[in-house]
């Protein structure tokens, strides 16, 4: 592993362990949220564009470096520039924060986990090349796995970085508006848990399945087709 690699591991372990030293996610539960509102409110109004690329850079490090605390974050979207505008920033940040995650994974680690496990990768290598934008929708769309975890995983595979982008940002956005228009609304909401309700999330993954169709469908031909053969 060369210098710049091992550079880039310390920075972002030293990150993490600031982040987690000066206890920095007291800051991220909604009670501060709901304490500092107006005053970041005020601040806004005040310098609009600091505020507006601030919290994106908050943003973003904390997806690339998979921190605790986005939902806390997409709230604070909503609370603060409201229910549109504030899904396009945390949409865009949380999309530029998983591509960096996904890029640092894939310079810094497949090759090794590529010499271990090549062989057993290739089917699934091959498969994402091919459909690999709808699987990641899906992915994104259905909460079964952890978002970080998807950031990570997706950088062990030749997943192509333009599908990864794309399909990140489009398969985020039911998502995020609903914790961001959430947000818009901040006092009203009493929990993390009850803004995603089980209709939501079967809504999500029905839109997750939709994204599946083309991948089943095709599969379905493909084997008709190999059976139909002399």
């Amino acid at each position: 592993m060369n210098v710049k690699k091992v550079s880039i591991l310390i920075f972002a372990g030293v990150a993490m362990g600031l982040f987690f030293w000066f206890d920095l996610q007291r800051f991220l539960n909604l009670e501060a949220l709901k304490a500092n509102r107006q005053a970041l409110l005020n601040y806004y109004a005040a310098h609009t564009l600091i505020m507006v690329a601030g919290f994106m850079a908050i943003y973003i490090v904390q997806t690339a470096l998979s921190l605790p605390g986005a939902a806390i974050l997409s709230l604070a979207a909503g609370a603060i520039f409201g229910s549109v505008t504030g899904t396009v920033y945390a949409v865009i940040a949380a999309t530029v924060g998983a591509t960096l995650a996904f890029l640092i994974v894939r310079h810094i680690l497949r090759d090794a986990i590529l010499s271990w496990f090549g062989a057993k990768l290739e089917v699934i290598n091959r498969e994402l090349e091919a459909r690999g934008f709808n699987y990641l929708l899906f992915l994104r769309l259905v909460p079964i796995f952890p978002f970080f975890l998807i950031n990570l995983a997706a950088g062990l595979t030749r997943l192509p970085l333009r599908t990864f982008f794309l399909g990140t940002m489009l398969g985020i956005i039911p998502g995020g508006f609903v914790y961001v228009n959430a947000g818009a609304s901040l006092a009203t909401i009493d929990s993390l848990s009850g803004i995603a309700s089980p209709r939501v999330l079967g809504s999500f993954a029905l839109l997750g399945l939709f994204a599946l169709v083309p991948v089943l469908y095709n599969k379905f031909i493909a084997k008709k087709q190999a059976s139909t053969k002399p």
